[in-house]
Formats: C-alpha cells, structure tokens, sequence
C-alpha cells in the first residue's frame, strides 16, 4: 500500500476553506490544489474569493490564475490537469490538499468521467433556438424534467451548463449526470475527506459580510469591465450575472446587491446538497482544528498499523 494521501477539503462558500486548507498545508508542509471553477480564471478576482496575496505566497497553490476566460476548461478536461499535479506533489511528498468548492470538479479528480457523446450541431442549435424563444425559465424546466439529479446540484443561474445537460440528453437520450456515475478511477493513493460548513445563520452571515467585502474592493468596476465579455462561458456565474443585469438596465443597484446575495446563499445550498450526499466526509466547524487534525492522524494511523 501507498503512504501518499489525497487531503479533500470540501465546502460551501464563505465555510473558511482557503484558510483552513493553508494552515493544514503549513502543518503537512505540503502544497494546495484548488478545485474551484473560478479561480482557475485569471481574469476573475473580485468575485471569485482567490485566497488572499499572503496565503498564496505562505503555501504553494496550484490551478489558480492558471488559465483565461477566452480558453475554457471543462470539468473532465480539469480532472486530468488536476491530478497530473497531484501525482507531481506525490514525487516530492507524500499528502497533498484539494481544496474547493466545486463538487463536480471534485469528482472529476477523484472519478473521472466517461466520454460525453458528440453533440450534433443541429442538436446544438435546436437546443439554442428554444433557449433564445422561452428563455431561462423554460431551460430550467426541461433540464428539471429530463435530468432532476442534475437539476439538483448545477448552478441553475448559468445556462451554458444547463444547456450543455440538455444537449448531451437530446443527443444520447442519456441524462447529463449518468455519465457522471459509470466509471471510476482507480486511485494510486488514499483519500480523506473533509468538510467545513458553520452553522447555517452563520454562514449566511458570512456569505453576507464577504459579498459586501466584495462590493467595497471593487466587483462591480470588475464586472463593468467584463461586461463586453458576458457571454463568455466563465461569466455565467453567480457574482457576475446579477450585475450585468444591472449594467443591462434591468433594475438598480440595491437590487443587484439583494440577488448577489440571495443566489450566493442559494448557491451555497447547492454545494451543501451535493457534499452532504457523500457518507465519506467527516464534517467539523471550521475552527475546530484540534478535531480536524485528530480525524486526519487518526485515519493514517489507522492505515498503517
């Protein structure tokens, strides 16, 4: 058997994981890779809650700032990038941290995917000409029919997943998250699994307090400068939509801040749906180190005796 071990921490957001996956990094003396969709993205600062300047230059961090909104990575496409980093880390040491919020990405690294089908361009078109005709709403409740699982856990806001779900549906008449389950990698390497997550008032407080900590550094000039570029598919994203909307004239400012801050919390319930459904995190308050810590001896330890 192996020593090497695959740290994971997981959590919604605003759950104090950047921090915490730093101080553990410190602790192992190991390295960070980040399983967040948006940090990836050099162009996305004020919105994406990259760990601060003195976190990224305290610990190692890997696939942040890595790629460009103009050259999208998929899910599959960062799976694989993901763990050829980890293997690399495994070289030098024998644990290594992932660390994110993105439950698919996640899975990505830890299972892989199957081959999507080819998607027909006539399937590709069909699905946006119905998209351009009911709008959101109308996605939202085909994907909600045809693939509730999904439906579940995907950012409902962002219609490029949604219509990537219904796409792969049309073409296969195979739901989108069944070919999220069919194979499963062999790991050369242990897994622990931890979650973050306060209680929930706390968190919406938190998610509260960090979008308005946002706001004051500078997201909405951010936004403004993306605008151009909001039919990238990195922007169709909650911390971005609700103030293009905005910029669009839809509605004002405050309501802007109100959707940041009703889809952020909608958000996080997301993440929470999804991590909650796998039995093999062990979930802790985010400042109980001395109990974190404990579980990740104890759970090596108990490999090796």
């Amino acid at each position: 058997m192996t020593a090497n071990t695959l740290i994971v921490l997981v959590g919604p957001t605003a759950s104090g994981k950047s921090a915490m996956a730093v101080r553990l990094a410190m602790y192992y003396r190991t390295e960070i890779v980040s399983a967040d969709s948006r940090q990836l993205f050099r162009e996305l600062d004020k919105g994406t809650a990259k760990p601060t300047e003195a976190e990224l230059s305290t610990v190692k961090h890997h696939l942040i700032n890595g790629h460009s909104i103009h050259d999208p990575l998929d899910a599959a496409d960062y799976g694989k990038e993901a763990r050829k980093i980890i293997d690399e880390i495994f070289r030098r040491q024998n644990m290594a941290i992932l660390c994110g919020g993105s439950g698919l990405y996640i899975k990505a690294v830890l299972e892989g995917f199957d081959e999507m089908p080819a998607i027909p361009e006539r399937i590709r078109q069909s699905v946006v000409s119905e998209v351009d005709e009911g709008g959101l709403e109308w996605l939202q409740k085909e994907v909600s029919r045809v693939d509730p699982d999904y439906f579940e856990v995907v950012d409902r806001q962002n219609p490029q997943r949604l219509m990537r779900a219904m796409e792969v549906y049309r073409a296969s008449g195979v739901p989108f998250s069944a070919y999220r389950k069919k194979s499963k990698l062999s790991l050369p390497f242990k897994v622990i699994k931890i979650g973050l997550c306060p209680p929930r008032e706390q968190l919406f407080e938190r998610i509260d307090q960090r979008m308005d900590d946002m706001i004051r550094d500078g997201l909405f000039e951010e936004a403004e400068r993306l605008f151009p570029l909001r039919h990238l598919n990195a922007l169709q994203t909650v911390g971005y939509q609700e103030i293009f909307g905005y910029l669009e004239g839809q509605y004002d400012k405050t309501e802007a801040i109100r959707l940041l801050k009703r889809n952020s919390r909608r958000y996080a319930k997301r993440q929470m749906t999804w991590f909650r459904r796998d039995a093999s995190v062990s979930w802790f308050l985010p400042e109980d180190w001395n109990g974190i810590v404990s579980c990740i001896d104890e759970t090596i330890s108990g490999d090796h005796s």
